[in-house]
């Protein structure tokens, strides 16, 4: 395992770069306050949060701070781990320049994973080489190019991500404004805000017209999301918290916890204390 890191000031960066014989003495909560990108080789077994990927090509994963993973790397072949903290850059504050927030991160619709074809693979080795080699000068200016290249990554990956999902052409732009803004809003709210009516009235529409948006590009709905985005962040704290269930039903903003223990089971098909009970079983 080789591990480059530089610190700016309060500005963190670096690489991790692994095998399968030693990442498994690495514990992700080492790496847990950093946003993270995740480069996996073809045949690599990745787990995010409670999904898992059998890949049959390389990949990007976009995991952003307090999400679980697990990493089991294929073969004797290199995978990295970028990661920094909002300090060293903040998608949120620089969504301008990238266009990512909602998408690589943030997105309520899907873990964000991009699949790469050998050309484009070969492209972000490259650009990581590019990192790699950049961690080891002493330059001033190497702040500014670690950044400049992170934002390359980031750039070509959200490229990939929308013409894979047939959002690329110049028509389709507001449409995309539109998921990520409806996605930006469900992750930052999701806890004070449970209906599709408190998402309509932000965005200005009726309930009826955020639905028939966003079901236009899947089977779910808007409120097929908001309470996925719900239980999932109830899964995370029952998986890896010590609160009990009366407490993440609070924590989610729910002042009826057997209400809540309703909508758990209706959603997951399985009670928070069971669901927790298994987890720690396995």
């Amino acid at each position: 395992m080789i591990n480059q890191f530089k610190q700016f000031t309060y500005k963190k960066f670096g690489i991790l770069s692994f095998t399968p014989s030693v990442i498994a003495a690495e514990h992700y909560k080492k790496y847990d306050p950093f946003i993270k990108i995740l480069f996996a080789r073809a045949g690599s077994s990745i787990q995010i949060d409670f999904k898992k990927y059998d890949l049959k090509k390389d990949a990007l994963f976009f995991i952003n701070v307090n999400q679980w993973y697990e990493i089991n790397v294929a073969g004797n072949n290199n995978s990295n781990l970028i990661y920094y903290n909002r300090d060293f850059y903040c998608v949120e504050i620089h969504d301008k320049e990238v266009s990512c927030d909602g998408i690589l991160y943030n997105n309520v619709y899907e873990i964000p994973v991009v699949l790469l074809s050998k050309e484009h693979s070969t492209i972000m080795q490259g650009i990581i080489k590019e990192l790699i080699a950049e961690l080891n000068h002493d330059e001033s200016s190497a702040e500014e190019m670690l950044r400049i290249l992170l934002k390359e990554i980031i750039i070509k990956s959200t490229r990939i991500w929308k013409t894979s999902h047939k959002l690329e052409s110049t028509g389709d732009q507001h449409e995309i404004e539109f998921l990520r803004k409806f996605s930006q809003l469900v992750e930052l709210n999701f806890k004070q805000h449970h209906a599709v009516s408190d998402y309509a009235d932000i965005l200005n529409i009726t309930p009826k017209a955020l639905t028939k948006r966003i079901s236009k590009y899947g089977k779910a709905t808007p409120n097929d999301i908001i309470k996925d985005r719900i239980m999932l962040e109830a899964k995370r704290l029952l998986a890896h918290s010590d609160m009990n269930v009366k407490e993440v039903a609070y924590e989610l903003g729910y002042d009826d916890p057997a209400y809540f223990n309703r909508l758990f089971a209706k959603v997951s098909d399985i009670a928070p204390a069971e669901f927790r009970k298994q987890y720690k079983s396995s």
